[in-house]
């Protein structure tokens, strides 16, 4: 198909040479052209948050094999517009770009999924162009891939080598990277095959850009699979196919796919004005001369002082439970909070002291937790104490009523009023903040008024801040605690967690120190529950 430089009636000059450069969230590509359109050079590569060095490299590496040419250059990319003005080079939306690189080679093309770094995309060419795109959640792309290949302890080719031996799928959650691993631990702990994991995280995949993306629109004809984790995983393709019932003649996979929006770009730049190569290559490495100005800004820090932290503490340490030694004889009354991430246990006397107290991760197996959780609470209790009576709640609160004989269960909300209002009787609003959920409980008069909930995403959550504690070497507790005093917190946002990740990497690069990532989380955990919850 005619580019606009033909449209404008310019001949090809069958010795210039067109540049296409795409920068993602993840990698770096470039594609060059002739002026035919065909491909003379390409290069995929991640930039492993070294966004502009990689750059330099790519574009040294693509200029460097076609000296003294005459070529254009085009940036595409979630990182490109910033990129072209300092080369000098066009910009290049990426939606235009990737539907030129399809018109091109795929014109048969009815409806095209790509899935990138931190992106998926679907787009309908059936009437027109409608193309869908994920926003606020990376659920489903290909760091969610590499974020459960981590878990299982592979890289995303190992993830393929394992679910090419598949031979069932499970229902796993793909719109939180934190909510999937909650669903995969039980199925380790229950002996579900890792190769049956793997292809149930590509199944579910398939399912978020079908349900999330498509949202009832049907994806049928000729369906062209784009971008580096469907060009590099073909489990995630068969999938796709085998999902939407595809026959072999429909599902394209084209040997260019992971360089498509780079190819699309450099087919848009035929119309631009050319530079000789070697003066592409000055501009790059002018990028590489220049001080890059700082991606993440600077927050306030949680405190100011020693002085402040003090006053925090102590106001905080009067909303204590008086605690209570343990009678010979006494009545016992005990509670149990089996959450989505961990089990907790109260014991108190008859006068509400606290007598014992239990706080554990439940590591994706919630009965075995309690179970754990009440040995030590036995094996601390002396030989006269009577259980008189029992509770629970959260998350497991049916499963261990029926298995462990609990006297009865409570609704998650109405625990966190009563405990809420043995300190504050006249509380009119609580925040919890849990392993996978923020609750907002508005109350009136004694009645919980209004329930605020996060729903399909986890960000700000206990996981959330355990999960960035471990990536970093450090238990939750210790991480946390590096906050306190940080000089900088770093300004991460209030994004999902594999957004974020970017963010962490990015602010690593540019030299922040663990205590102030750990500060600018607090932050993004108070943010998620104002402005996504509240």
């Amino acid at each position: 198909m005619a580019t606009r430089g033909f449209d404008m009636g310019v001949p090809p000059d069958p010795l210039r040479l067109h540049m296409g450069l795409d920068v993602g969230s993840t990698t770096i590509k470039i594609v060059v052209v002739d002026s035919f359109g065909e491909i003379l050079y390409g290069s995929y590569e991640r930039h492993l948050s070294e966004v502009r060095r990689a750059m330099i490299d790519t574009i040294m590496g693509a200029v460097e094999r076609f000296p003294d040419r005459s070529a254009t250059l085009a940036v595409a990319g979630s990182g490109g517009i910033n990129v072209a003005g300092e080369l000098g080079a066009g910009f290049v939306q990426e939606v235009v770009a990737g539907a030129e690189a399809i018109r091109a080679r795929l014109p048969k093309t009815d409806v095209a999924i790509e899935l990138g770094g931190e992106d998926a995309k679907l787009t309908f060419f059936d009437a027109g162009i409608d193309q869908r795109m994920n926003e606020t959640c990376a659920g489903g792309t290909g760091a969610f891939i590499d974020q459960m290949a981590l878990f299982l302890k592979v890289d995303p080719q190992g993830l393929n080598e394992l679910a090419s031996k598949a031979t069932t799928i499970y229902p796993i959650a793909a719109r939180c990277g934190v909510f999937a691993k909650a669903d995969i631990l039980p199925l380790l702990n229950e002996g579900a095959a890792r190769e049956d994991i793997a292809a149930s995280i590509f199944q579910s995949v398939v399912d978020q850009t079908i349900g999330g993306l498509a949202c009832g629109r049907r994806i049928r004809g000729n369906v062209a699979f784009l971008g580096g984790p469907l060009f590099f995983l073909p489990e995630l393709r068969r999938r796709f196919v085998e999902t939407l019932k595809l026959s072999p003649e429909e599902a394209v996979c084209p040997p260019e796919a992971q360089l498509f929006v780079a190819l699309g770009a450099a087919l848009v730049s035929r119309s631009m004005a050319p530079r000789e190569t070697g003066r592409w290559a000055e501009k790059a490495a002018d990028l590489g001369r220049a001080k890059a100005a700082p991606e993440i800004s600077p927050l306030p820090p949680l405190f100011a002082d020693l002085e402040a932290l003090k006053s925090f503490r102590d106001r905080h340490e009067r909303a204590r439970l008086p605690r209570a030694d343990w009678p010979e004889n006494g009545e016992v009354f005990l509670g149990l909070d089996a959450g989505s991430t961990t089990t907790k246990l109260v014991a108190l006397d008859s006068q509400k002291r606290l007598l014992h107290s239990y706080y554990g991760p439940n590591h994706g197996n919630p009965l075995d937790s309690v179970i754990l959780a009440l040995t030590l609470f036995y094996q601390a209790a002396p030989s006269g104490a009577k259980v008189v009576r029992s509770a629970v709640t959260g998350y497991g609160e049916a499963l261990i009523q029926a298995a462990l004989g609990v006297d009865f269960g409570e609704v998650e909300t109405v625990a966190h009023y009563k405990a809420a209002a043995s300190f504050v009787p006249d509380v009119s609003f609580i925040v919890d903040i849990g392993g996978q959920d923020i609750k907002c409980l508005s109350v009136r008069n004694g009645v919980i008024e209004r329930l605020m909930l996060n729903e399909a995403c986890s960000s700000g959550c206990g996981s959330f801040l355990a999960t960035f504690a471990r990536t970093l070497g450090l238990d939750p507790e210790a991480f946390s605690r590096l906050a306190l005093l940080a000089d900088r917190p770093v300004d991460l946002g209030s994004r999902c967690t594999v957004f974020m990740n970017s963010k962490v990497k990015q602010a690593q690069k540019e030299g922040a120190a663990v205590g102030d990532i750990s500060a600018g989380l607090s932050y993004s955990v108070v943010r998620n529950a104002l402005y996504k919850v509240i």
